[in-house]
């Protein structure tokens, strides 16, 4: 099949669309799956990276599609549950016949779709799902499973260096949930480090998701001395322990992870509250790279607002995933996998990557700082 690679809103995104010997009839589509937590406690990451995917593919699509042939999401609501996720992951794949799955959103509900996509042989990718876990587990990379996110490791190691080397912190206090992978490996990764440099953790608090009162963590916070508080979790738990802190009188620096980053952060939390927060992401609306910029404009035209790194994440998932299919051998799985694989300096929104032999992505992080409530400076740390 011969391709002609198409620039996509002026090479601006740099993926290159291919076009070809398509046929242009109704049947003559590319189905990719959509597993997302659309409803739920975490709907909040799984809606903004559809509005990315959506954006992405109707793009794509609007250039030519894919080898002549038009893209169609074939999109679910996982619910925020993992047994849901699961699920939808064995229809999409038996009975959708897609080609791709993207998502879920989070850790946990996306490594409980990986055994069907192993079994099927059918690639899934996350935005988002950062745990070490996703792609390796037990020291066995998991071939069918790819993310366009760094992992905790990576995001648990930025925070503590920039706590240590930026912040000039010597002591932490760790407040985690003990509901998720995700929160779980951040504080297991970030102590490591941090401690490793010379600073100490004066203690450990634990939380579960869903949890709504959070006085007595506070109290014994309040008793202990401590330059900063590590708070890796999402923004449903974060939100309120920021405004409880801040009630109480705790006014060291609070970081955190890309879990913060969410409209209802600040919604719930209020500006006064998020003055010396701190987290690692993906992307930053303060970038003045001409890729973010074009993105963030094309995405207001699109929506009416500006996008978070979600959206971002969303976009750039559906970007790599569709060029793999166009980079593929044939249109199976297998091959779209094995194209996955071989991705070596895509350009994306959130920073040009390769992905790794652990099918992780090799690319910049971002540290945020959060004054009032809005992003007031952002920084690059390399991987």
């Amino acid at each position: 099949m011969k391709r002609i690679i198409v620039g996509l809103f002026a090479a601006a995104v740099g993926i290159s669309v291919l076009t070809g010997c398509g046929g242009g009839t109704a049947a003559d589509v590319i189905k990719i799956g959509v597993n997302y937590e659309l409803t739920g406690g975490v709907a909040a990451y799984g809606e903004a990276s559809l509005l990315g995917i959506e954006m992405a593919v109707a793009e794509v699509n609007a250039a030519g599609g894919i080898n002549g042939k038009q893209v169609q999401i074939v999109k679910y609501d996982n619910k925020s549950e993992a047994s849901e996720a699961t699920t939808l992951a064995e229809k999409l794949m038996t009975s959708d016949k897609v080609i791709a799955v993207l998502g879920p959103a989070t850790s946990g509900r996306f490594m409980a779709t990986i055994p069907v996509a192993n079994e099927n042989k059918v690639p899934v990718i996350s935005g988002s799902a950062t745990a070490d876990e996703v792609t390796v587990l037990k020291d066995v990379v998991q071939e069918y499973a790819f993310r366009t996110c760094f992992n905790d490791s990576f995001q648990g190691t930025a925070m503590a260096n920039y706590a240590s080397k930026t912040l000039g912190a010597q002591s932490v206090l760790i407040i985690g949930s003990i509901s998720s992978d995700y929160a779980k490996g951040l504080a297991e990764n970030f102590k490591a480090t941090f401690t490793a440099a010379g600073g100490t953790i004066v203690g450990e608090e634990a939380y579960a998701d869903g949890d709504v009162n959070f006085d007595a963590i506070l109290t014994r916070a309040r008793g202990l001395q401590f330059d900063a508080i590590y708070l890796p979790g999402y923004y449903t738990e974060a939100a309120l322990i920021i405004k409880a802190a801040r009630e109480l009188g705790i006014t060291a620096p609070i970081m955190g992870a890309d879990g913060f980053d969410a409209p209802e952060l600040l919604e719930t939390a209020g500006p006064d509250a998020l003055n010396d927060v701190y987290f690692t992401n993906h992307y930053s609306s303060l970038d003045q790279d001409p890729m973010v910029t074009k993105f963030i404009a094309d995405f207001n035209a699109m929506y009416g607002k500006d996008p978070n790194a979600f959206h971002a994440l969303g976009y750039d998932t559906a970007m790599l995933v569709m060029d793999a299919i166009g980079r593929a051998t044939e249109l199976t799985g297998e091959a779209v996998k094995n194209a996955l694989a071989e991705t070596k300096d895509f350009p994306a929104v959130t920073g040009t990557l390769s992905i790794d032999e652990n099918h992780n992505p090799i690319k910049d992080i971002v540290v945020i700082t959060l004054t009032n409530g809005e992003q007031s400076s952002s920084e690059k740390i390399s991987s």
